[in-house]
């Protein structure tokens, strides 16, 4: 009795989080390609981050399985300085490094870890960061692990991040991502690098949703709009396929990475099979083939749910945000979608504002026209029926 006393305040934020339409639960999924088995049910997959369909390419798959039989173990469970560097792990980076245009890469368990394994290396309480308001949980987490002084520049304002760099002195870093997770749109990076070169500040842009889609070479958003960045955080588990973050930078800063980084020296290395699927997927993304069939896919989706009237806020990408408004309108949307035999997840506050709810769609090259079509069918029926249109 004592012990449900002490923790009852658990019940009152569960009930709480109800009440408010912001209680989550996990799914079962069973990924099949373009469709999926969400609680046993066969709907198409339209929350997959596995842009390309490299997860479920066959070359991948087989060098995983291969990789692991030939290893003889499925992790050296240990962190990289106590254990060594598996001599994948050291390829995948050298590849990273290519693909980046950086003279080096350093890989992490996530691109979570990533984040804040950068981040807290390079900022104390002697910096300031400019960080945009729109970036993703890791980049705030890892701001706020660091000890330096957060300013947050209103989104992709680069008025505001002027006016804002010009209020402070001492070590300044400027942080935003390549393409934002929610909304789908494009970081303005010329503007910001001008702003961020003239305040003699360090850059970073986490382009985990820009990685192996955009730009030459399809290496990513900086490289697309011709922009110098410091530091390059992306993750493996988007255009990718596979699993795991790493960092794109030069030698000195991947040295004081190693040194200095509690989230590289505290953790366990990414296993070997990971880094071979990851070895494996990277000269099937730089193809092109995928991407064109995305893109695709992308113009497509865009103009047909468009034409139905749905408000799509600003999306430049593969990633579109469906605007609902309301959490619980939201919610509702979103089970009748599942009912109509389409998997797209409500986005909710604290992820998004309050109020600006959303069916976040992401699409991917799996995708054939018959599971665009029968989608955009489903969203008619279901913005009718809610009277979302």
């Amino acid at each position: 009795m004592a012990s449900k006393r002490r923790t009852a305040f658990v019940s009152d934020r569960l009930d709480s989080l109800e009440k408010s339409d912001l209680y989550r639960r996990p799914r079962t999924v069973v990924i099949k390609g373009p469709t999926a088995l969400v609680d046993g049910k066969e709907v198409i997959h339209l929350c997959s981050n596995d842009y390309l369909g490299l997860s479920q390419n066959k070359q991948v798959v087989k060098k995983t399985v291969q990789a692991l039989n030939a290893l003889n173990e499925v992790s050296q469970c240990s962190s990289r300085l106590i254990a060594g560097n598996h001599p994948k792990i050291i390829e995948l980076e050298g590849l990273l490094a290519d693909h980046r245009r950086t003279e080096s890469a350093l890989v992490f368990p996530t691109g979570y870890g990533a984040n804040l394994g950068a981040v807290t290396a390079i900022a104390d309480k002697s910096s300031t960061i400019f960080s945009d308001e729109l970036n993703h949980a890791s980049i705030i987490d890892a701001c706020r692990l660091s000890g330096a002084t957060v300013k947050v520049f209103q989104h992709n304002d680069a008025n505001h991040l002027y006016e804002l760099m010009h209020q402070v002195d001492g070590r300044k870093i400027v942080i935003t991502e390549g393409i934002f997770s929610m909304d789908g749109d494009i970081a303005r990076l010329p503007e910001i690098c001008a702003i961020a070169k003239e305040n003699d500040a360090i850059t970073m842009v986490d382009d985990a949703h820009g990685d192996f889609i955009f730009g030459p070479g399809f290496s990513g958003i900086p490289a697309r709009l011709g922009s110098e960045i410091d530091i390059q955080t992306s993750s493996m588990s988007k255009g990718l396929g596979c699993f795991g973050g790493y960092i794109a930078i030069t030698e000195p800063v991947r040295d004081l990475l190693i040194n200095t980084s509690r989230q590289f020296i505290y953790t366990s290395a990414l296993p070997g099979h990971l880094c071979s699927a990851a070895v494996a997927a990277i000269p099937l993304a730089k193809k092109g083939n995928l991407q064109k069939k995305l893109f695709e896919n992308i113009t497509y989706f865009t103009n047909a749910i468009k034409k139905l009237g749905f408000v799509l806020g600003s999306p430049s990408s593969q990633i579109i945000p469906v605007m609902i408004g309301q959490e619980k309108l939201a919610v509702e949307f979103s089970k009748e979608l599942l009912r109509q035999g389409v998997f797209a997840q409500a986005i909710r506050y604290p992820t998004v504002r309050k109020g600006s709810a959303r069916l976040r769609v992401s699409l991917t090259a799996m995708l054939a026209q018959k599971h665009l079509d029968a989608a955009t069918s489903a969203f008619e029926k279901v913005g009718r029926k809610t009277g979302v249109i």
